[in-house]
């Protein structure tokens, strides 16, 4: 489907993303050619063009072919799905002694997958792509709930596998202190006698 030298361009980007931990969202998921760029909006550009001239060629070469008009959201889970070939995240299953574990000790037979980090910034790009192609966002396959879904499903069975925490992490709000207004005036109100005390 991909050239030798676009396999191996997309396996050495899976590597140097998986080493960077949960830092790796932004990082390239699929084949391309190195480029340097002023300025990470450009990278982004770039990597979106790529995305999506990778996701066109993946469409030519389904069996049948598919047109971007007949494309849904059950097409774009069977690109993520081709795409785990590549992947370098080991995934531990449940009966593996290093499930749950973020830093194995040993060697395993688990399989390697796509990060959900790699992932779930592809479906960024792509769903941004689609739009800027002339796609309507309603129609937009990359946005489908399906593979909403088949994302969070990703990302809570990666968290557990590997005992890593995707949790995002929390802005802190900064709260305006305003100063404290003064206490309401008292009133002078003169105190009644009690009766039958003097005046």
């Amino acid at each position: 489907m991909f050239s030798a030298g676009e396999i191996e361009s997309f396996s050495s980007q899976s590597r140097i993303a998986n080493s960077n931990g949960l830092q790796n969202s932004a990082l390239n998921v699929l084949p391309s050619s190195s480029t340097s760029s002023s300025g990470s909006s450009s990278r982004y550009e770039n990597q979106k063009r790529r995305d999506w001239n990778t996701f066109g060629q993946y469409l030519k070469n389904h069996k049948p072919p598919l047109t971007l008009s007949k494309c849904s959201g059950a097409h774009v889970l069977e690109f993520l799905k081709y795409l785990d070939q590549f992947g370098k995240t080991k995934v531990h299953n449940p009966l593996c002694p290093f499930y749950g574990h973020p830093n194995p000790p040993a060697p395993c037979a688990c399989p390697l997958r796509q990060a959900w980090g790699s992932l779930d910034a592809l479906i960024g790009r792509l769903r941004a792509a689609f739009e800027e192609n002339g796609g309507k966002p309603e129609t937009n396959p990359f946005g489908a709930r399906a593979v909403r879904l088949y994302l969070r499903d990703v990302r809570d069975l990666q968290s557990k596998a590997r005992g890593i925490s995707y949790e995002k992490k929390k802005r802190k709000h900064h709260h305006h202190h305003h100063p404290l207004l003064p206490p309401p005036p008292q009133r002078n109100i003169p105190a009644i006698p009690p009766p039958g005390a003097s005046c």
